[in-house]
C-alpha cells in the first residue's frame, strides 16, 4: 500500500491491511490486493475532485480500461502499475466496470438518498467482487462513503446510517473471514463516530482472525 493509499484510507478499513489480508486465501492476495487497490484510486479520485466534470472524465478512463481489461488485457497501455497489476489477476474478467459507476454516481449524488444509495452500491459491488456476498458491504459502504464527502454534514449523515445499519448475519460471511473483519471494524469505526481507536481495533481484528466472532 502506498503512502498515498494509507492516507485516503485512513477513515475506512481496507483488505489490505496485514491483519485482513492474512485471512485471505494466499491463491487469491494478489487479486485482492489489486481490487482494493483500484478502490483505493477511485476513492482518491472521489476526494481529490473540484469539478464533478474532471471527475467524470477520470472515471470514463477508468470505465474504458475495464472494458479493455475484460476483452482486450494484452491492448492495454503500459506504464500505469495499478493496471499491471489489475491485468496480471484480473484479466477478461467482468465486474470491474460496476465499482466505477457506484463511484461516479457518489461524484454526482445531489440529495442525502442519492449520496446513500451510491455508498451503499459502493461497498456492495466491493464486497460481491471480493468473493463475498454483496449484502454484506453495505455498512462498510456507508462508512467509506462518510469518509469521502467534503461537507461535515453530509459525513454525519452516512456516519449515522452506518450506526443504524442493521449487523449483516454471519452466515453472508461463510468461507470469508476477511469481510466479516471488514464488516465488524466498519461497524466499530461507525459507533465511535468516525473517531479512530486503534488499540481496540487492533483487539477487535485480533479476536475475529482468531475466533471468527
Amino acid at each position: 500500500m502506498t503512502t498515498d493509499d494509507a492516507l485516503v484510507t485512513s477513515f475506512y478499513p481496507d483488505m489490505r491491511d496485514p491483519r485482513v489480508m492474512v485471512a485471505v486465501p494466499r491463491a487469491r492476495r494478489a487479486a485482492m490486493a489489486g481490487l482494493w487497490a483500484l478502490a483505493a484510486r477511485l476513492t482518491k479520485l472521489l476526494v481529490d475532485a473540484r469539478e464533478p466534470l474532471i471527475g467524470q472524465i477520470k472515471l470514463a478512463w477508468w470505465r474504458d480500461m475495464a472494458a479493455m481489461l475484460a476483452t482486450d488485457p494484452a491492448g492495454l497501455p503500459k506504464g500505469e502499475p495499478l493496471l499491471a497489476e489489475l491485468s496480471a489477476t484480473w484479466a477478461e474478467q467482468g465486474g470491474l466496470d460496476g465499482l466505477i459507476d457506484a463511484a461516479e454516481a457518489m461524484l454526482l449524488a445531489e440529495s442525502g438518498q442519492d449520496r446513500r444509495t451510491a455508498a451503499e452500491s459502493f461497498g456492495t459491488r466491493l464486497f460481491a467482487l471480493s468473493g463475498g456476498d454483496a449484502a454484506g458491504g453495505r455498512r462498510w459502504g456507508l462508512l467509506w462513503g462518510a469518509g469521502v464527502q467534503e461537507r461535515e454534514a453530509e459525513a454525519r449523515r452516512l456516519l449515522a446510517d452506518a450506526r443504524a445499519c442493521e449487523p449483516a448475519p454471519g452466515r453472508l460471511f461463510a468461507g470469508n473471514r476477511a469481510l466479516l473483519m471488514l464488516d465488524r471494524w466498519a461497524a466499530a469505526i461507525a459507533r465511535n463516530d468516525g473517531e479512530r481507536r486503534w488499540r481496540s481495533e487492533g483487539w477487535l481484528l485480533f479476536r475475529l482472525g482468531l475466533f471468527g466472532r
